[in-house]
């Protein structure tokens, strides 16, 4: 059997572990154009903060990958050709498949506006997109930083422990509105303007300025202009979609597919960030741009392009990430309605979060250690834990296994409930 994998992302990589757990023999090729293969998109955030060198980004050794039996070659895939079963690449090379995966993941979308080409604007879509920020980043220099989303708080943060002057602008009245509620976009946002950013609100960008063709300033809808020395931007992101398109695979905003990660060509794959998967939760397919599903995602597609059928059943998302450095867990139905800063979906981020189903809302904390609940009839559909994360695992597991919670749900929409206590004594009875 001849496995072809388009992409270097851990969808990819889990898709080559499940197939060598069925087929030892099978041929396997990976083909990438990241010039560095497989890393830590997540680590990232760590590596612009100065937290983790870049060495650290890779969590696998050359040895990994020799007992991995693959053949790693660096290019661009051009077309599929599904008649022939191979795939043309652009320096005319041509590689059959019995089996394809396409886990070419997604990228950002660009800034559209007048200066948008300067020297000194930057986007964090890559390994490569971090070193350049770091090597422009200047102790004591201004930037602008636009988005919303985990993103553009991980350039917030990073270039502030770089020591710059940072602007964050927000279009809206409020930090990741589709996401947090109003209380935890506050928390978030006095913690930054704790460690220095300033933030403006109501504020869109309309163009960059330039001087001797670098950036010199940012100017606002307002007409009010903000000089700085680099402008950083995340407003989303978009499954890489090109190949499929070309080779007449069905597609929505991502690559369809069925429980087994199938396409609409029985032969051809797909998964990660660029897979569109189907969400038992909301009843819809939805995208994902989250480390877990894509591995997952990618474990499911290997194990049955090698022949083992295995459906891929889409467990709540669930994300642990540090919003202005406060742990924060975000687990299954949380938010709603529409993020201003974002078009579409952010890195880190699930269109499942919000599929906000009918429930009530309990929450209880202030400050750093805070915990919101979305509370059905019997059950928890998601949760949301800042700060303190002893509740963060339990929460996991009653909201992905769908625990009846009938018992405690008067406890835990009680005014001034202590959520906290209520959980974790409930969470004991049932270990009990």
């Amino acid at each position: 059997m001849k496995y072809a994998i388009v992409g270097t992302g851990v969808a990819g990589i889990a898709a080559i572990e499940a197939i060598r757990s069925v087929d030892a023999a099978g041929e396997i090729v990976m083909i990438g154009d990241d010039p560095h293969g497989f890393y830590s998109r997540p680590g990232l955030a760590y590596y612009l903060t100065g937290e983790l060198h870049d060495k650290a980004l890779y969590p696998r050794t050359a040895e990994d990958y020799r007992q991995m039996n693959f053949r790693y070659m660096k290019g661009r895939v051009k077309n599929v050709l599904r008649e022939a079963r191979a795939l043309e690449l652009e320096d005319q090379a041509s590689i059959p498949y019995d089996r394809l995966l396409i886990a070419t993941g997604a990228q950002a979308l660009p800034l559209e506006m007048p200066g948008a080409n300067l020297e000194g604007v930057f986007k964090l879509d890559h390994m490569d997109d971090a070193k350049r920020i770091l090597k422009h980043a200047r102790r004591g220099k201004t930037v602008v930083v636009v988005g919303g989303g985990i993103t553009a708080l991980e350039l917030t943060e990073g270039l502030l422990a770089r020591g710059m002057n940072v602007h964050y602008l927000l279009r809206g009245d409020r930090y990741w509105g589709s996401v947090l509620d109003e209380r935890e976009s506050k928390i978030v946002e006095a913690r930054l303007q704790v460690e220095g950013v300033t933030l403006h609100h109501h504020a869109e960008l309309t163009e960059v300025i330039g001087r001797k063709n670098r950036v010199g300033g940012a100017r606002l809808l307002d007409g009010k202009i903000i000089k700085c020395d680099m402008l950083a931007y995340a407003i989303g992101i978009r499954p890489r979609l090109e190949l499929a398109r070309q080779a007449g695979l069905e597609v929505e905003r991502g690559i369809l597919v069925d429980e087994c990660m199938r396409t609409n060509d029985p032969h051809i794959f797909a998964a990660g960030d660029v897979a569109q998967v189907y969400d038992p939760s909301s009843g819809r397919s939805v995208l994902d741009s989250l480390w877990g599903p894509a591995r997952q995602q990618g474990y499911a597609a290997g194990l049955n392009m090698a022949g083992r059928i295995t459906a891929y059943v889409k467990a709540p998302p669930f994300n642990v990430t540090r919003l202005a450095g406060l742990t924060t867990t975000i687990i299954g139905a949380v938010g709603s309605g529409h993020d201003e800063d974002v078009i579409g979906i952010a890195r880190g981020d699930s269109e499942t979060w919000r599929s906000l189903p009918e429930a009530m809302v309990a929450q209880s904390g202030f400050d750093v250690n805070h915990v919101r609940l979305l509370v059905g009839e019997k059950r928890v559909f998601g949760a949301v834990v800042m700060g303190d994360q002893k509740l963060s695992y339990p929460l996991q597991k009653i909201v992905s296994e769908g625990i009846d919670i009938s018992s405690i749900r008067e406890k835990l929409l009680a005014p001034d409930a202590r959520i906290g206590d209520v959980v974790v004594e409930f969470w004991a009875g049932l270990r009990n």
